[in-house]
């Protein structure tokens, strides 16, 4: 005798129970034939009948159900928890490779102003004298600077210095009361105005002194000389020390048109210097072409005096009859030819 077992179908979607009437002649139930009893896709949920889930390869004994059974849908999350932070495809490894990956530290930007103004641009060593500064702005310790010079170690960002003649030696002002070893607070101070040396506030290294003074120190007492020790200050001679893209491009401008100036200075004085030589050459070259015609100066360039018989006359014997007798004592127009010479005289050769 067969037993008519019944399925009790419970949805979050539906309010309606649904009750499936198995065939007494089935005897095993699978996903499949649950599928078909119920007309509609079971793709979308997890199923589980009596508490047991359920899966695609799944069969159950339709002998060992109860009377009554309960098959209960549940919708299925795409996505993990659908608060979107997932998706199937993850897995653990994704976390452990994400979070492995270090992510670079945030750098204090009043970190990186302090350490711009306080400290050398090529060792990143605290300044200390004798300091300097080059045509750019950018400060140094006078010692690093000059010795990548020498080991031609110098980044190629500083490309410009090529020497002392691109350095500029600048004397900072200690702040009040001395420097407590503090590295967030300021080292030097406008030995004028007191502002602290920090990157706050402008300055200005002079080129003609060395002084380092701030921009509203300058702009307060208006002059035309140094305010610590007077001495005559051009506006050329300013340079603004770390200053913004804009004023360091001035700053290369400025740069670059001294550098041609010198240049052609430099170019001007030796032409000069080559032109004066080859004046003096030319003329001595004349002088000795003038002596070697006279018979003073032989083809070694060694002076020798010319011999003239009027000079070694003999005794009483007259000088025009002696000298008569040599042909190197007569003048080349005394010579003149006749139809009657055998040869030219020597005076023609």
């Amino acid at each position: 005798m067969h037993i008519r077992r019944q399925i009790i179908v419970k949805s979050p979607y539906s309010q309606q129970t649904v009750a499936l009437q198995l065939d007494p002649s089935q005897s095993v139930l699978t996903l499949s034939g649950l599928t078909s009893l119920l007309e509609s896709s079971l793709s979308d949920f997890c199923i589980a009948l009596d508490g047991k889930p359920l899966n695609a390869s799944t069969r159950i004994q339709v002998s060992n159900l109860p009377p009554v059974s309960v098959l209960a849908l549940h919708p299925r999350l795409h996505g993990g928890g659908g608060d979107g932070g997932a998706t199937g495809a993850e897995s653990r490894d994704c976390y452990l490779n994400m979070y492995a990956e270090k992510k670079p530290d945030k750098v204090d930007p009043n970190e990186q102003r302090l350490s711009k103004w306080l400290n050398c641009a090529l060792s990143n060593e605290p300044l200390a004298e004798p300091c300097v500064v080059d045509l750019l702005g950018n400060l140094f310790n006078k010692e690093a600077l000059v010795n990548a010079l020498l080991l031609k170690r110098l980044p190629k960002q500083f490309y410009y210095i090529k020497g002392l003649k691109d350095m500029v030696n600048i004397k900072l002002e200690d702040v009040a009361g001395g420097f407590d070893g503090d590295t967030t607070s300021a080292r030097f101070q406008c030995p004028v105005s007191g502002l602290e040396f920090n990157g706050k506030y402008k300055f200005y290294a002079l080129r003609g002194c060395g002084h380092v003074v701030s921009a509203k120190a300058l702009k307060e007492v208006k002059s035309c000389s140094c305010l610590v020790c007077h001495k005559d200050v051009k506006d050329s001679d300013k340079i603004v020390i770390n200053g913004t893209e804009e004023e360091v491009g001035l700053l290369r401008e400025r740069m670059e048109e001294e550098k041609g100036k010198m240049r052609e200075k430099k170019g001007a004085s030796k032409k000069s210097k080559n032109n004066g030589v080859a004046v003096v050459v030319d003329a001595g070259a004349k002088v000795g072409k003038r002596q070697m015609d006279d018979g003073n100066v032989n083809g070694n360039g060694v002076t020798v005096k010319k011999f003239k018989a009027g000079d070694a006359v003999p005794v009483n014997a007259t000088k025009e009859v002696y000298a008569s007798l040599f042909t190197s004592s007569k003048r080349k127009s005394d010579f003149r030819e006749t139809y009657s010479c055998r040869s030219l005289p020597l005076g023609r050769n």
